[in-house]
């Protein structure tokens, strides 16, 4: 349900800021010092007298200081948040102004004021290179998530490279599909074989690495693909688990886990394997699959189809890579079919899209759109999406790429990436297990909410500014695709609050009406991301579509230090199910102490599945996070960047069952981490 002035798709209504009020001055404001400590108490960042929003957490403040306050070129630092949030809403605005998602100046002076309300009530943020970049450089990169392609030549490939570090130099992160690239088994023109995709694909994580070395914002991220008929594949799944292998040999001779690790290959990048539905029912049937040769196409090899997904599981047994991604799936959700393929992803996943695209992000806090008696605050939260795709579309022209050839993809496809964090502190807010049929029903309701407004807002932008360049030959595609989303929205069940799936259908309804008549603006517009630095910056307890990893605990930060958190929904949750002072004293503790509550002798057995994280002795069963996947998967534009936390004791078996399962599904992709199974992981539980 949208409000009457954005009837026309260049108005910016406003609600979270009355017209005349700054909205600098509805928040508190106060100064304080922040520090982060390693684990051994070492300071590992500090700042002094830092200018915030008093309602801000000490974690939120030194997030932003340390990854997003700017040093301009006239030397000045910034220290406030204040200033970070000028600069980019202000730049954001101009960019509305001049390309027309403001229509005039008054709308451009309400869009900076309402998102500036957004950010600083922590409703919404956008993504780390939009802080980093944008009113600091001349022409900023925006941009978190690229897809490049690679031919099959030398410099094909240097290139590739080349386009990789500036990409990583600025913060974003790249998906790649070397399947173009001939096998190890085929000869080239010299004499000889071809090195293969997988001998590139080092030289590349070591210029990753390189350029992370001397960056400003975190470690190159990449994700390269290889299709499961290449004739390297076997090779390709191999390589990285084998890396882990030998990195535990060093530090079972003495070596310190961080020099281990530094000394192996492949650690700046994630690994797919792209897999087709004949694939799948091969390996289901039993079945022969044939490998390919690059070059003429002709059959290498013919081995058991589940021969080789078996490999895939062993792998990801060992060290998490590769994941899958389902090519026909992903194929039969794309909006446009007749501009290419989809064939590879973001580092993350969820950013599926043609290749030479880019694609930049922002999230939404769902927590921070709850009301006190536990209602959604519909209204607002469709607000917010419209607030994000107007400014997200500006984004698309104020931003700089790093090749013509991006920047033109870009622009005629005009892809936005909208999701959201804290699902399961929202959940357990209100006292509903994750895994259940109602967390299930609430996250397919918000989740076809968002899509629903956000398309909604793209077609009325393209009734006023014409619709992306590729969307007159993929009309028909496109508008199937966006029927299938109404289609899934209507299965939702009745589980789902009635008020959010009102207006979910609402929006679907006329998405299918003005975009048949308009056409769309952007050809993706929604996608859940994995949020780990925004998620700190909004003060989440869980980031994307992931349950708790713990209710308390240490994350590890990638650039030095350590911070510990704690849930403060546990409380909220309590007394949603009616316990006493007494018991919320006692479970608290219990929460803090452990990381979770099973055994806790004052919580009922019937509430024990909604507290259930997705690590500990009673974790979060598999099947819940594929179901969860599976219930928002069809209402996105994009994928679900999601990691299925795994026991240590999980055997290569059970991850090829789930394999199986996430294709049966319908996601669009799945990997999978075996607890412990890495020389090194981020989060730790309370009891780790």
């Amino acid at each position: 349900m949208g409000s009457a002035a954005s009837e026309h798709g260049s108005d910016v209504p406003r609600m979270f800021i009355v017209e005349g009020q700054d909205p600098f001055a509805v928040v508190g404001w106060g100064t304080r010092s922040v520090a982060v400590r390693s684990e051994d108490g070492q300071v590992a960042f500090a700042c002094e007298r830092v200018e915030a929003p008093t309602s801000w957490s000490d974690t939120a403040v030194a997030t932003v200081a340390r990854r997003y306050f700017a040093r301009h070129a006239d030397g000045l630092q910034e220290h406030s948040v204040r200033q970070l949030v000028e600069r980019v809403a202000g730049a954001i605005g101009g960019w509305a102004r001049a390309s027309g998602q403001a229509c005039d100046e008054s709308q451009r002076v309400a869009l900076e004021a309402e998102l500036t309300a957004l950010v600083l009530s922590q409703r919404g943020t956008f993504a780390t290179p939009v802080w980093l970049n944008v009113g600091v450089e001349r022409e900023p990169f925006t941009s978190a998530c690229f897809i490049l392609e690679a031919e099959d030549s030398i410099r094909a490939l240097l290139d590739w490279n080349a386009r990789e570090g500036v990409i990583f130099q600025q913060g974003g992160g790249t998906g790649v599909n070397l399947s173009g690239v001939r096998s190890s088994r085929e000869p080239v023109s010299r004499g000889g074989l071809a090195s293969g995709p997988v001998s590139f694909m080092r030289a590349a994580d070591a210029w990753a690495a390189t350029i992370r070395s001397g960056g400003r914002a975190r470690r190159g991220a990449k994700m390269v693909v290889l299709d499961a008929e290449h004739p390297d594949v076997f090779e390709f799944i191999a390589c990285k688990a084998r890396e882990e292998e030998h990195g535990a040999a060093l530090v079972a001779a003495g070596f310190q886990p961080q020099e281990a690790v530094a000394s192996l290959a492949f650690q700046n990048a994630t690994h797919a394997v792209r897999v087709s539905d004949e694939f799948m029912r091969a390996a289901t049937d039993g079945r022969e699959w044939a490998l390919r040769a690059v070059t003429s196409g002709e059959v290498v090899e013919t081995l058991p189809a589940r021969e080789l997904l078996r490999a895939c599981a062993r792998a990801a047994w060992v060290c998490g890579d590769p994941g899958l991604q389902f090519a026909d799936t992903i194929e039969r959700w794309h909006t446009c079919p007749r501009s290419g393929p989809i064939t590879a992803s973001n580092p993350c996943g969820e950013f599926l899209h043609v290749g030479e695209s880019a694609c930049n992000l922002a999230t939404l806090n769902l927590l921070a759109f709850l009301r006190e008696d536990r209602s959604f605050e519909v209204e607002a939260f469709v607000h917010a999406v419209e607030l994000l795709v107007l400014a997200q579309d500006a984004i698309v022209d104020g931003s700089s790429y790093p090749t013509e050839r991006i920047a033109e993809g870009t622009r005629r496809f005009r892809p936005i990436g909208i999701g959201y964090a804290n699902l399961a502190a929202l959940l357990l807010t209100m006292g509903i297990a994750y895994d259940s049929v109602e967390g299930r029903a609430w996250a397919a309701a918000i989740t076809a909410l968002m899509t629903g407004a956000a398309y909604r807002r793209s077609a009325r932008l393209a009734a006023t500014l014409g619709p992306f360049a590729e969307f007159a030959c993929n009309r028909e595609p496109m508008l199937a695709v966006l029927a299938a989303h109404r289609d899934a929205a209507a299965r939702i069940g009745r589980d789902a609050p009635a008020e959010v799936l009102a207006a979910a259908r609402g929006a679907w309804d006329e998405v299918l009406a003005e975009g048949a008549a308009h056409g769309l603006r952007n050809a993706q517009t929604t996608l859940i991301a994995p949020t780990g630095t925004v998620s700190l910056m909004l003060d989440c307890e869980s980031t994307g579509i992931e349950p708790y990893y713990a209710l308390a605990g240490r994350r590890h930060l990638v650039d030095g230090g350590e911070l510990h958190f704690q849930s403060r929904a546990v409380v909220d949750g309590l007394l949603a199910l009616g316990y006493s002072t007494h018991a919320l004293e006692e479970l608290g503790e219990h929460a803090l102490d452990h990381g979770h509550l099973v055994g806790a002798p004052a919580l009922r057995a019937a509430h024990a599945a909604v507290f259930h994280t997705a690590s500990g002795p009673d974790p979060v069963p598999v099947d819940g996070h594929l179901r969860m996947v599976a219930a928002v998967q069809p209402l996105l534009s994009g994928g679900v960047s999601k990691t299925l936390n795994l026991p240590h004791d999980t055997p290569p078996e059970r991850i090829e069952s789930i394999f199986l399962d996430a294709w049966r599904l319908g996601l669009k992709a799945i990997s999978v981490y075996r607890e412990g199974s890495k020389i090194g992981q981020p989060l730790q539980g309370a009891e780790d």
